[in-house]
């Protein structure tokens, strides 16, 4: 017969055994829960360059921001858990400084008084603290103005106000947006690429000179190259995009009879896509001969 020391040793037993043969079925599998700081990545093509942010994003959860959980003047790795990866897939200008392709480590310097320090790190991967960081790595460092911002939870990066050559890489969190410009070389890439394209072929040197066209980079320079594309063969896009050149230049009266014969040249066969366009702008080129 147990005692009562023996009852609860036997009881203890028990117990530890149910907790044992638990622990190795349901119990034993790792319980999921949401992250404080969920990993987040944000990409964007603009003009022939992909840029990319890998970051973790903290939330304020009421908490005092800036000068708070992210001190005044002192490194910060711009988000939560490791430091916050920019991968750009050529050569920027980050800031206004020249930043070849590849991926760095982001950090940023915040100030109550004056524009915020931005900078890449060449060791993209680390967790951007203590001696982790070594700053004869930083690949450039620029000043940024933050600016005020509609309320947001959680840090959140975003490109926004992109041209084909242009971008605003910002960081929102709190009431506080920190735009870092980026300045894509994407004509020196277009007209390194028309270099190495051109050929045999009528079609390279008509979309070449449609870029010029579209873009108003080069009038005489997309005149050169439509004429090429019409020396190889004579076709009513090309002969529509030499019109719309001189015309773009004020030359209407050699515009139009080009668009005429386009226009001809575009109804004896399918794919004729411009048919509107061609007719809108004769009837307009037409008052101004």
């Amino acid at each position: 017969m147990l005692n009562a020391r023996g009852l609860w040793f036997s009881l203890l037993l028990a117990c530890g055994a149910a907790v044992a043969f638990a622990s190795g079925s349901a119990f034993g599998q790792q319980l999921e829960l949401p992250r404080p700081s969920p990993n987040a990545k944000v990409s964007q093509t603009v003009g022939l360059t992909e840029l990319t942010v890998e970051y973790s994003s903290p939330g304020v959860k009421g908490r005092k921001i800036w000068g708070g959980v992210v001190p005044y003047d002192q490194l910060w790795r711009a988000g939560a858990n490791q430091a916050t990866k920019v991968t750009f897939s050529k050569d920027v200008a980050f800031g206004g400084k020249p930043v070849t392709a590849g991926s760095y480590a982001l950090f940023v310097i915040p100030s109550a008084k004056s524009a915020w320090t931005v900078i890449l790190n060449k060791k993209a991967d680390q967790s951007g603290t203590g001696s982790d960081y070594k700053a004869d790595l930083d690949a450039v460092r620029v000043s940024v103005q933050p600016a005020a911002a509609p309320f947001r939870e959680r840090l959140a990066y975003q490109f926004s106000d992109f041209t084909d050559s242009n971008a605003s890489l910002d960081l929102e969190w709190e009431k506080v947006r920190l735009p870092i410009p980026i300045t894509l070389e994407t004509d020196k890439q277009i007209m390194a690429s028309i270099g190495t394209v051109l050929g045999g072929s009528w079609r390279p040197y008509a979309v070449a000179a449609r870029y010029m066209l579209e873009t108003k980079k080069d009038y005489d320079t997309g005149l050169k190259y439509v004429d090429q594309s019409l020396a190889l063969k004579e076709d009513w896009l090309n002969l529509w995009i030499k019109a719309e050149l001189l015309a773009a230049k004020g030359d209407y009266k050699q515009a139009y009879p080009l668009a005429e014969k386009a226009q001809q040249l575009g109804g004896k066969g399918p794919g004729f896509f411009a048919a509107g366009d061609i007719k809108t702008a004769l009837g307009d080129w037409k008052k101004k001969l």
